[in-house]
């Protein structure tokens, strides 16, 4: 972008590790601010090294910061740090609760010498009864009913992604801005939360609303049960699933009128409510219609007529996706061992531009000296 960006001239400093706390940093990275992670001596952040379903945690993460390393049980090194904070707006932290207020790195001392500080802690809890639990994204899913209704009944199942750790680091950036925006007012930093469990709560809010609405707890959502008759996965006469949406009645009249099968036009489907109730003999009647179609006959049609729709594609596949390629939605990426590929931005734009890479991914300490170098001592004479 040619503009400056939102938060240039903001300072962060990031104590980090897995999802929860990089994400957040991500954010505020992405929109501009100088992003500094403070990673222990030698090999850095453990993260870097995860393998299976953690492989992709820290490229995932990790670019437009700078890294430095830090060993925060050295005095030398602490002190140094304290003074990289003096020089910053905010920290980030998500390590477990009190870790680094036992090394003089918590609110209460750093905003004795830095008064405009914002520090967002990340944890899995707010304060209340549970905030010393440890959490993790899979554990605030079971206890909030996420995974309840994430799997087929009477088994749970986590979601297929980070999503309490990726939308708590989310909401920790908001956080995060909403305190800048008022130091602006009061010249005053805070201390701001987020957290695992209480994302996960918002997460399900339209489910228990249902519920007191209803009076009846709300079935998972691979019971079948849902408010549109037709809202399912169908499959295609070559094989290929493909899900197809129809959520008002004037789809319908689009759909039926596509598809050209009395049967549908009975007065058994005439609404939404009707359809919704009568989805046991209507899902399997689509089925019949559509799976004699292959799937881009599908597509087409519905692209061409506004019914919602969508192949059901594995993560790999967006590497291809026409729309991510052609729209700028996937940023260029060097992974540690050299090799090159693509990471999906920012899903946000300013001004019609999307967010893009100021800084591939940092080795291990790789801005030490350039970040530091300002804060040492000159040698004496």
């Amino acid at each position: 972008m040619s503009a400056p960006l939102p938060l240039d001239g903001i300072r962060v400093i990031e104590f980090s590790h897995m999802v929860m706390g990089p994400s957040c940093g991500l954010v505020l990275a992405d929109l501009g601010a100088e992003v500094i992670k403070i990673e222990p001596p030698g090999k850095g952040d453990r993260t870097r090294y995860l393998t299976s379903s953690g492989t992709g945690f820290f490229p995932a993460f990790s670019r437009n910061k700078k890294s430095v390393q830090l060993d925060v049980a050295d005095d030398t090194d602490l002190a140094l740090l304290k003074k990289l904070i003096d020089t910053a707006d905010v920290v980030i932290e998500n390590f477990r609760p009190g870790g680094l207020a036992a090394r003089g790195l918590g609110y209460e001392d750093l905003s004795r010498t830095n008064p405009g500080l914002i520090y967002c802690s990340l944890k899995g809890f707010l304060s209340g009864p549970y905030e010393n639990r440890t959490a993790l994204d899979e554990v605030v899913q079971m206890m909030s009913g996420l995974a309840y209704m994430t799997g087929p009944p009477g088994r749970p199942l986590r979601a297929g992604a980070p999503v309490n750790d990726m939308m708590g680091g989310m909401f920790g950036a908001i956080a995060v801005m909403g305190a800048l925006r008022q130091r602006e007012l009061t010249g005053k930093g805070q201390y701001v939360q987020s957290a695992l469990f209480e994302n996960a709560a918002w997460l399900v809010s339209t489910h228990m609303l249902q519920q007191a609405m209803t009076g009846v707890a709300p079935p998972s959502m691979a019971a079948g049960k849902r408010a549109w008759g037709v809202y399912d996965v169908f499959h295609a006469a070559d094989g290929i699933d493909i899900f197809i949406g129809v959520v008002t009645d004037r789809q319908w009249e689009i759909f039926t009128s596509l598809l050209k099968r009395p049967e549908l036009l009975s007065s058994d489907y005439a609404t939404n409510t009707l359809r919704a109730a009568a989805r046991e003999t209507l899902i399997p009647l689509v089925q019949s219609i559509v799976g004699t179609y292959p799937v881009a006959a599908l597509e087409s049609m519905c692209e061409a007529a506004g019914l919602p729709f969508a192949r059901i594609n594995q993560p790999g596949d967006l590497y291809e996706d026409r729309h991510l390629v052609e729209s700028g939605g996937l940023l260029p990426l060097t992974l540690p061992d050299g090799s090159t590929t693509q990471v999906p931005a920012l899903p946000i734009q300013l001004g019609g531009t999307r967010l893009g890479v100021r800084h591939d991914l940092p080795a291990p300490g790789q801005h030490t000296e350039e970040v530091l170098a300002a804060l040492r001592e000159p040698a004496a004479d």
